[in-house]
């Protein structure tokens, strides 16, 4: 048996570009690793990744908690590759996908396009059945003629099915038989009904959340049962965990049957990555820039990561508790091309991993953002990968040059020209969100990660005000890193609706102490894997709003005061007040939900980044292109730095995972944990 045997933890981000790998010990990061990402079968770019992994030394066997977070299910969901889907529903609500909230998308454009549900209405079936608002049964369910209505989906190759009745988050009673009798008589189906995937008021979003988990469903089970018998067939010993969009973990087997809970678990990762940094470095505020080959996403960080029931996803707002990830821009990827009034744009279509950028030689024939970088002169032709991947500059110029001859530019400055908008572009997204959160940038960290994040980091920071920049020692792994540190994580929901003197004594106590059983039995379940948890904890929370009101404020509330009205009503009237400035201690109060978030622990080792040995000519200088100029950087691998020095900007630090670009503006470091700080100097 290894020395490493109980502390050995893989950790695997699956990427749109790269699938990276980051294994870790008891005593810090043991190595990374990254390997292209393979999108017609998701699942080899990972069990390539354990082939590598086996080739410089490592025994399988030895590892015992392999977590990995993907896109597949966001992108199934946004690119509409998901099954063709069935929707069962109460009678007389066969339109709830159709109708939505009955809002425009954009309230200045009378002609929108409406957005097309995932279930065409022809497969939305009326059930006769009715629950009323308390979950009494008012109508017994009649099944007279479903036989026949699924028969004829099964003809027309309908393969999932979701189930969402009226005020089944009362009263599951019918959604359950309902479930149980198609499993029964028609196994092939994969099925959801609402009161197992999310049972909360708010009709359309619970419908809707139930008929996204059957889209992706049938996809996302095959590719988990195909990623574990790869890697059981590689001889990993370990369960196959996958990360959550609310940043926790669960067992693959469970993502299988709720994967709608994994919608944003790359991106989540890498937030519950960059908080463990922040945390370790002794930085509260601090907003996350995750930019990969797609997409440029952002997040704040107060402490902990913030968290949002108002996420949207493509075209659907999805209701289930997520970290807050936005996307405000372009990736490496991103293709430049000219609108047909030969104004430059930079997204969102993406090179990908395949092709990728021209630059990558595999294909790409349309300059992407990367490529601009190399004819910029960020990167050099070895510099990838410690060299395992080269890069073709003379083919991105090229590719450069016929986007250049039409707009009368030599290639330098088009590739300029191309990081300028896609700069602008992240600012004019950056700046809203911002204010909508309330947040001051200039009060903030920049925390860059991701594959281009480090690359393109300091020129969002200096755009946007923003005067600290951080990146991290595994800045393009750090998604994976992510995955490696979470813990199990999972949230409970019970509407209720009524005003705080409704409650009868002991009743908030009752239900709180219900989800909470039922998040205690979750973590049980899920620990039995053999994941080894140092501890349980949970957190509490009520939706709360003034009696009439639209939206509700979330009130964290602590277990000792669950039966202290005049407790809970004065957290609420002081965050009410926080937020919106006024005070009205007289006006009824009503509780609209009741969360628990139960929390498993995970057995973690340190997070600790080992120094790789210098080179011994390190420093070198390059003629760069930036800001319209010629200028000469500074280039050093990122670990020659001496721990504590500081060096002034320009400059390009290399890394295996990634390159970081630092503007004049800026004094940089390597602190004592091995990242990179980087400061904006005094005028």
């Amino acid at each position: 048996m290894s020395e490493h045997k109980e502390q050995l933890r893989l950790g695997v981000d699956i990427g749109g570009t790269f699938t990276d790998l980051l294994l870790a010990d008891r005593d810090g990061v043991v190595l990374t690793l990254k390997t292209p990402s393979v999108p017609k079968a998701p699942e080899q770019a990972v069990i390539n990744g354990l082939t590598e992994l086996k080739k410089r030394g490592i025994d399988l066997t030895d590892i015992n908690v392999f977590i990995h977070g993907t896109t597949l299910a966001v992108n199934t969901l946004i690119e509409r590759k998901g099954c063709r889907t069935a929707l069962l529903v109460t009678k007389g609500f066969r339109d709830v996908l159709e109708m939505r909230r009955m809002r425009l998308e954009n309230t200045i454009d009378l002609y929108g396009d409406k957005v097309l549900p995932l279930v065409p209405r022809q497969y939305v079936l009326e059930i006769d059945e009715r629950i009323t608002v308390d979950g009494d049964i008012l109508q017994e369910m009649n099944l007279d003629g479903l036989d026949a209505q699924l028969e004829k989906l099964i003809a027309d190759g309908v393969e999932a099915i979701g189930v969402a009745f009226l005020h089944a988050y009362k009263n599951p009673v019918h959604e359950k038989k309902i479930k149980e009798y198609i499993q029964q008589k028609y196994p092939q189906f994969y099925i959801s009904v609402s009161s197992e995937i999310w049972p909360q008021q708010k009709e359309y979003e619970r419908t809707l959340v139930t008929v996204i988990n059957s889209y992706i469903g049938r996809k996302m089970k095959d590719y988990f049962e195909h990623l574990i018998v790869g890697c059981t067939s590689m001889g990993l010993k370990a369960s196959v965990l996958s990360t959550m969009s609310n940043g926790g973990i669960m067992t693959a087997e469970s993502a299988a049957q709720e994967p709608v809970r994994t919608l944003l678990s790359g991106p989540a990762s890498g937030v519950i990555g960059a908080t463990r940094i922040a945390q370790q470095i002794g930085i509260d505020k601090v907003i996350t820039f995750d930019m990969g080959g797609t997409s440029a996403d952002i997040a704040v960080i107060n402490k902990t990561a913030n968290y949002s029931t108002e996420n949207k996803i493509g075209d659907f707002p999805v209701i289930i508790p997520a970290i807050d990830v936005t996307a405000i821009g372009a990736g490496g990827g991103s293709i430049a091309w000219l609108d047909d009034s030969g104004i430059l744009k930079v997204g969102p279509q993406s090179a990908g991993a395949d092709p990728g950028p021209v630059a990558y030689h595999r294909g790409g024939t349309e300059p992407a953002l990367t490529d601009a970088y190399v004819c910029l002169g960020f990167m050099s032709k070895f510099q990838l990968l410690d060299g395992e991947m080269e890069i073709f500059p003379d083919e991105a110029a090229a590719a450069l040059q016929k986007l250049a001859d039409k707009l009368d530019l030599d290639v330098p400055e088009m590739a300029q020209s191309i990081v300028d908008v896609a700069t602008a572009n992240m600012y004019a997204n950056f700046i809203p969100l911002m204010a909508k959160n309330g947040v001051d940038p200039r009060e903030y960290a920049l925390l860059a990660f991701g594959g281009a994040g480090p690359v393109h980091g300091f020129m969002l920071a200096r755009e946007v005000g923003i005067r600290k920049i951080i990146v991290p020692a595994t800045p393009g792994t750090l998604c994976a890193l992510g995955s490696a540190f979470a813990d199990l994580k999972q949230d409970y929901v019970f509407t209720t609706y009524k005003r705080m003197d409704e409650f009868a004594e002991g009743e908030l106590t009752q239900v709180i102490d219900r989800l909470r059983s039922e998040g205690a039995a979750w973590i049980e379940h899920e620990a039995a894997s053999g994941i080894e948890l140092v501890s349980t904890s949970y957190e509490y929370s009520l939706d709360m709003r003034f009696v009439g009101q639209a939206f509700e404020l979330k009130v964290m509330i602590p277990e000792d005061i669950f039966e202290d009205k005049e407790a809970i009503f004065e957290r609420f009237h002081t965050l009410y007040k926080t937020l919106f400035g006024v005070e009205m201690k007289d006006a009824m109060v009503e509780i609209i939900n009741v969360r628990v978030t139960a929390i498993g622990e995970t057995k973690k080792g340190a997070l600790r980044i080992r120094r790789d040995a210098a080179p011994q000519k390190s420093f070198e200088k390059r003629r760069i292109y930036f800001d319209h100029k010629y200028q000469e950087a500074t280039v050093a691998p990122r670990f020659s730095l001496e721990i504590g020095k500081r060096y002034t900007g320009p400059a390009i630090l290399t890394a295996y995972d990634t390159t970081i670009f630092i503007p004049p503006e800026f004094d940089y470091y390597c602190d004592e944990h091995m990242n990179i700080i980087g400061e904006m100097r005094d005028e």
